[in-house]
């Protein structure tokens, strides 16, 4: 989907109070930005975060505190690169 900030997915069936937004970065990479409609101020104070980045902090959120978490389950690559690539990014 699509709209004035960019391109998006709802990473929460049913909950289209939350999006994710996808971009392509200029070394090729794939960036995200978390839009929630409970929280405007997010989209303001988070800027777009590598993929790369997020894959790093998901590792030592695993090591450090959970292992059984996944703190990737709303950053869903497979998707995004879908996305961008329906747009011919």
């Amino acid at each position: 989907m699509k709209d004035a900030l960019g391109l998006y997915y709802h990473p929460q069936a049913g909950n289209p109070g939350v999006r994710v937004y996808v971009r392509r970065e200029a070394d090729g990479g794939v960036a995200f930005r978390l839009w929630r409609q409970d929280l405007p101020e997010a989209w303001e104070r988070h800027g777009w975060v590598p993929y790369a980045v997020l894959e790093s902090a998901a590792r030592l959120y695993r090591e450090e505190r959970n292992p059984d978490a996944d703190p990737l389950r709303l950053y869903d690559i497979r998707v995004a690169q879908a996305l961008l690539q329906e747009e011919g990014q």
